[in-house]
Parts: C-alpha cells; structure tokens; sequence
C-alpha cells in the first residue's frame, strides 16, 4: 500500500475504500512519506501554516520593527549632553561645558565620569582629581577616593570629605555678599594670577594645626577664605586644593572677573583631569516615580511605541458591515422534518415526548385562537378551553397536562382526543 495515501484514525474504523471514519471534534493525524513533506489531516503543511502565519502577523511585526528602529534613531542622534550641574557634557547655565572645552582645548584630558569607583580607578599620580558636589559622601569613599595619589580639587566639599583630606582649613560661616568679585589676597600663583573671583560659598579659615604651607586667599576681613591650598593630610607631597563654591566655573559665571583663570590654572596643572560629580542620593522629596530609574530615551520610545500601536489599531479595525443572506444549499419541507421527527419518537418508542410534544401543539394553538398570552398558566388555559367547550375541567386538564401515554394506543388515544378538543375550540 502506498504510504502517502494511508490516512490513519486512531479513533474510528476504517471504511471500506480506504477513508476512515471518526467521531465529530477528532482530528486525523499526520502521515509520512518517503520522498515529499508531512502532510496533516486538513491538507497543510509547516511552510503553507507558517506563511499564513507570517501574512497574518506581519503588519504588527513590521509596525514593531519600525518603531524599535525609529527609537534607535532617536538614541543615535540624541546628544550626549546632561542636565547636571557642574559637569562637563551640561552646555547649560549651571553646567561646565564651557570651562572643560578650553581645558581640553588646552591639551588637557578630561575624563568625566559619575561612578567614584570608575574616578578611582581612572586617578593616580600624574592626574587631577576633581570632586564636585560630593553629597555627604561616606568616610570609607572619602579615603579611597583620597588615597589614589593624584592631586586633589574638592569643589564645595562637605564636612566629612573636607576633614577626611586635612586638617589644615575647616569651614567657616557662608558668605555675607555671595556675588561680590573677592579680591586673591594671597601669594598663591593660581590665585593670584585670577586677580578676584566671584563665589557664594561658605568659606574656610585656618584650622588649629595650620602650617605656613597653607595657603587661604580670596579672604575678607574676618580672614575666612574662599580658596585655599595645602597638602593632603599623610601624603605632603600631594597637593590639595579646595574651593568652597563652584558657581564660579559654570557657563553663565566663568567669564565673570578671573573665574576662568582660576578653573584653568586649578585644574589644568596635569595633563589627565578625572572630572568626578557623584550621583547624587535619592530622596523622598526628589519625587519622579519609577521614571527617575529610566534612561533618557525611555519615554520618547514607550511614546512612539503607543504610537505605532493606535495606528495599527485604526488601520486594521474592522466595522461590521451589513448582514449578508446567503442561499441555504439544501430546502427541507416542514412536513419532512415533522415525519422524521415522529419516526424517532417511533423507533425509540418515546411515547412520552411523542405526548408531551402533541400536547405542547395543541396548548398553543387553543391558546392563540382563544387569544391568551404565550405566558398563560396552564390554569388559565384550561379555564379558557372549558369555557369555549363547556367541557369539565379535569378532563381538558387531564388531556392537556395528564400522565404521559405508555404505548401505541394510548399514544393514538391522545392524538385523537386532542384532535377534537383543538376542533371544538376552534369552532367556538
């Protein structure tokens, strides 16, 4: 026998001639061949399913494709600039795009970076550390971030960094008159060759171990100093400078009286820069949700995403149109189907349905010709059909709703009875 004409049933006989026979809702299983591809039960095979597939899907698969590459677009072309302050990428007033261009410009290499394990990592001796802005940092980041042997700028440093580099300077009060350009005031060449700078930061003054290494410039009467600089505290050969405010080095303020000769001079005496502005903590009060945890590029791409999925929606709904009649392939006469239905009532000597289906017939058509509602109780029915026949209730009621009958006799009994009944109501 050929294989390829083989249709196996697991769950019905064969026929005669070779098609199989099987229960409605089973499927006929696969066959194979020798030379050519499996072929199932309903004809397909896996490249006609898997082409269907692919027509099916392949709007929302060409939709999704577009959008991932109209994101990746998006990304390439979005500048790598930032919002920080005081970081080198911000081109705007409070960043320091301006100072870190010159810098570079000027030869130097400037490495920015967020991570204080990436700055450790990157700083060493022949390098400048600067950090800006450290946030409360820790004792232990304090010391590793100290210990690299590269020379150190601290911008505004808090009192755990600030106390964790030297003792030499401590911090002082804030500034009365923060945009008032301060005079050098000291010997300091950095300092000195800015002539005045503006700031509005707290100040430092001297503290109680003070060497006459120490520099403090940019002092006002009470001798507190916006700018000093020492030697980190175990490394003398290190040198440590701090300024306590870095308005001064922004866009909008590095052009103001000698703030760009003092960020040049202090940050350019290596030829590497490590440009460290820690990422600052989370707070309550920061707000933001789970947004403030996404990249940039995160919600323009979810928008387009949206997007694209609208879109696809309107193209591909559908509205129903109006109903289409359609011939039937086949008219069946009611009478045929009464004479078959009474033959199966007959095979299966139902004798009951046969009754309760001859008296359901006759209940409806009394109740219409006697103009009762199709949710008449039967009390109302018979009461109706006694009155037009003047016939007793129990015998309407007996008839209408008695005992189902238990053979052909009583069957033919009942049909006959209820023949007469239906005839003298509708004669009433």
């Amino acid at each position: 026998m050929d294989k390829a004409s083989t249709l196996v049933a697991p769950d019905g006989p064969v026929a005669p001639g070779g098609e199989a026979t099987r229960p409605a809702g089973t499927t006929t299983t696969s066959s194979t061949t020798s030379d050519g591809p499996a072929v199932r039960g309903d004809g397909t095979t896996a490249a006609s399913r898997a082409g269907r597939r692919w027509r099916a899907s392949r709007v929302v698969v060409v939709g999704l494709l577009s959008a991932l590459l109209a994101g990746l677009v998006l990304v390439a072309l979005t500048p790598s600039t930032t919002t920080v302050r005081l970081d080198p990428g911000n081109p705007s007033p409070d960043g320091a795009m301006a100072l870190a261009q010159v810098l570079g410009d000027q030869g130097v290499d400037v490495r920015s970076t967020r991570s204080v394990a990436e700055a450790v990592g990157l700083a060493g001796p022949g390098t400048t550390l600067l950090v800006v802005d450290d946030y409360g940092m820790p004792d232990d980041v304090a010391r590793s971030l100290l210990g690299t042997g590269s020379e150190v700028v601290l911008v505004a440093p808090g009192p755990a960094l600030l106390a964790a580099a030297t003792d030499q300077v401590t911090h002082a009060s804030r500034s009365p008159q923060p945009t008032t350009p301060s005079p050098a005031r000291c010997t300091e060449p950095d300092a000195a060759a800015a002539g005045e700078v503006t700031t509005a930061g707290g100040r430092f003054r001297a503290g109680d171990s003070a060497t006459g290494a120490t520099a403090l410039c940019f002092t006002d009467d009470s001798g507190a100093g916006h700018y000093a600089v020492t030697t980190l505290d175990g490394s003398p050969d290190v040198t440590l400078r701090v300024l306590d405010d870095g308005s001064g080095l922004t866009n909008a303020a590095v052009t103001t009286a000698g703030n760009a000769a003092l960020g040049l001079r202090m940050l350019g005496h290596e030829e590497t820069l490590v440009w460290l502005v820690p990422e600052r903590p989370t707070t309550a009060d920061d707000g933001g949700g789970i947004t403030a945890y996404l990249p940039p590029w995160a919600v323009p791409l979810a928008a387009q995403l949206l997007l694209v999925v609208l879109v696809l929606g309107l193209w591909q709904g559908r509205r129903l149109g109006p109903l289409a009649t359609e011939d039937l392939p086949v008219v069946v006469r009611s009478s045929e189907t009464t004479l078959g239905r009474g033959r199966l009532y007959r095979r299966s000597r139902s004798y009951g349905h046969a009754g309760a289906s001859l008296r359901a017939g006759a209940a409806d058509r009394m109740a219409r010709r006697l103009g009762l509602p199709r949710s008449s109780s039967p009390d109302a029915l018979v009461d109706a059909v006694c009155r037009a026949t003047r016939r007793p209730p129990e015998h309407v009621s007996g008839l209408l709703y008695g005992p189902p009958p238990t053979g052909d006799v009583g069957l033919t009994r009942l049909a006959t009875d209820l023949d007469e009944l239906e005839s003298e109501v509708h004669r009433a």
